[in-house]
């Protein structure tokens, strides 16, 4: 099974080697048919400390590294 790849901007480093980076999409409303901005929030492994707020990052999903972060950058 491939890896999951999302684009999303940093909007926060939390931590050592670990920033928030904000993923939004568009999605249909299932009843009133209007496309919908949705937004999530995900914590991605920075190994480098290279990555600064504001920055448009690609994250790939990986093993489990903590007890919510389960994502690291790739650039």
């Amino acid at each position: 099974m491939p890896k999951r790849i999302l684009n999303g901007k940093v909007v926060k480093k939390s931590g050592d080697k670990t920033v928030s980076v904000l993923v939004s999409r568009q999605t249909t409303h299932p009843i009133y048919k209007k496309i919908m901005r949705v937004s999530k929030k995900y914590l991605a492994h920075d190994s480098d400390n290279s990555i600064s707020i504001g920055d448009t990052v690609k994250i790939q999903e990986t093993r489990p590294l903590s007890k919510t972060k389960s994502w690291e950058i790739i650039k």
